[in-house]
């Protein structure tokens, strides 16, 4: 690939972003602002907005977004009458989770058997890195031969919506002939791929009550309704006995017809332990990819350490519904709370309250972007085609966009590979991938722009 000259610049700009990824990891930018300071975000963006203005993009602001948050935009003119490209990334992070779990800080960029861990190193601060060398691979080749926009969210992790509303808002400015979501993965690494469908996705939480106040179980056990105990039944009726998701009214039965996963590398890339079997039916591809799928994120109730002899009276849960294409997100809502309600026992008083929603995403892959990509991808990895594959996660600014822009193409790329383990403990980026990923980016430009795929 160094016989590239795109490629060789790529390669010579790769100590200085790992230089820069190591400085954005290092803003604790969960925008979750009960958890983690304002503050953090707000740097991050800062960062962003600074490394654009160095770029010489122009137009570069801090967008405050309904949710609170800010995304960062900028504009990078190219030649008069030439393609328009969006490109995105977010910087906002998941959690760190259990810190005691990592090996290394999470904050702390650090290189440990030819990978680079921390938190956002994948998902998705490298993914601006991406842009960033791509571009800047052009620039030192001839220079950038499109017009490119570059948005950059701040609350993607939480799916609040705020990017989303503030575009309809403002439905001039990613206005765009193609878009590039930096967020996505290869399927795996060393495998160029451009991923074609997400699933939506909604966040419900649920309250059960059942008494005034907590009670001695020695005295009223057995009698008084334990509220955790009907919070445990109502979320165990949301799966089958093979652990199929089961929301009553929504269909589960959709097929996957596209790349296929092996069962035996689904359980090595998920990390399963010996003996543990794999959920639900269909093939792998069909259960991430093709149907809904139900997650307990979280549960209020004592912790094992300093538990009282107590009867419960309230008890939460935070549950994630995923749903794939063909299926409306505010639909499959609606019929988990009735499901959440009417599976709640003893006459237990229940609510239950969205937190968010985003809808699937299935992108048309006919036009000449993928030829474009397609052809970028061959050369970044010789000898390999680039491959179409979904992903179980969800995107909801990608549903936003094609609506806004129903002739916009859509591609997702990006360096969430199995060997990331995005949203988990000592999460981590390829650097050969962010490497090979950036001349594949810089190399569609330009052939997006000549026409030659």
């Amino acid at each position: 690939m160094s016989s590239n000259p795109v490629a060789a610049t790529v390669a010579s700009l790769m100590p200085r972003a790992k230089e820069e990824l190591t400085e954005l990891v290092a803003f604790k930018s969960v925008a979750d602002f009960g958890q983690f300071p304002r503050e953090e975000s707000e740097g991050a963006a800062r960062w962003i907005a600074g490394a654009l203005t160095a770029e010489g993009f122009e137009d570069v602001a801090l967008l405050d977004t309904p949710d609170g948050t800010q995304s960062v935009y900028g504009h990078l003119p190219g030649p008069e009458g030439a393609k328009t490209v969006l490109l995105y990334a977010h910087y906002d992070v998941q959690p760190p989770l259990d810190e005691s779990g990592w090996t290394t800080p999470p904050f702390e960029l650090t290189e440990r058997d030819g990978r680079w861990y921390g938190r956002g190193t994948a998902d998705c601060k490298g993914g601006f890195i991406m842009h960033l060398l791509a571009l800047r691979a052009l620039k030192a080749n001839g220079g950038v031969p499109v017009h490119v926009k570059v948005i950059v969210e701040g609350s993607e992790e939480q799916g609040t919506g705020g990017l989303e509303r503030y575009a309809e808002e403002h439905p001039d400015l990613l206005t765009a002939d193609t878009v590039v979501i930096g967020d996505a993965g290869n399927f795996r690494a060393g495998l160029p791929t451009v991923t074609s469908t997400l699933r939506g996705m909604t966040l419900v939480r649920v309250r059960i009550d059942t008494l005034e106040g907590n009670l001695h179980s020695g005295q009223f056990g057995g009698a008084a309704p334990d509220a955790l105990a009907a919070l445990v039944r109502v979320l165990d009726s949301l799966r089958a006995e093979d652990g199929t998701t089961t929301v009553d009214g929504l269909a589960g039965d959709s097929a996957w017809d596209g790349l296929q996963y092996d069962d035996g590398q689904f359980r090595e890339d998920a990390r399963v332990l010996d003996g543990v079997e794999l959920i639900g039916a269909g093939t792998v591809a069909d259960r991430i990819w093709a149907r809904p799928a139900v997650t307990v994120l979280g549960i209020d109730c004592p912790p094992v350490v300093g538990a009282t002899p107590s009867v419960q009276a309230s008890a939460r849960a935070l549950i994630s519904l995923r749903v794939p294409p063909g299926v409306d997100a505010a639909e499959a809502t609606a019929l988990l709370r009735a499901h959440l309600e009417s599976h709640t026992p003893w006459g237990a008083r229940v609510s239950t309250e969205q937190i968010g929603q985003g809808q699937a995403f299935r992108a048309d892959t006919t036009g000449p972007a993928y030829r474009a990509m397609a052809d970028a991808m061959s050369v970044a990895y010789p000898g390999q085609e680039m491959s179409r594959a979904g992903q179980g996660g969800s995107i909801p600014l990608c549903n936003t966009l094609a609506s806004l822009y129903p002739k916009a193409e859509i591609l997702l790329i990006g360096l969430s590979e199995p060997e990331a383990r995005i949203h988990a403990v000592n999460e981590s980026v390829s650097p050969d991938e962010l490497e090979r990923l950036s001349v594949a980016e810089a190399l569609f430009l330009r052939n997006l722009a000549s026409g030659a795929h």
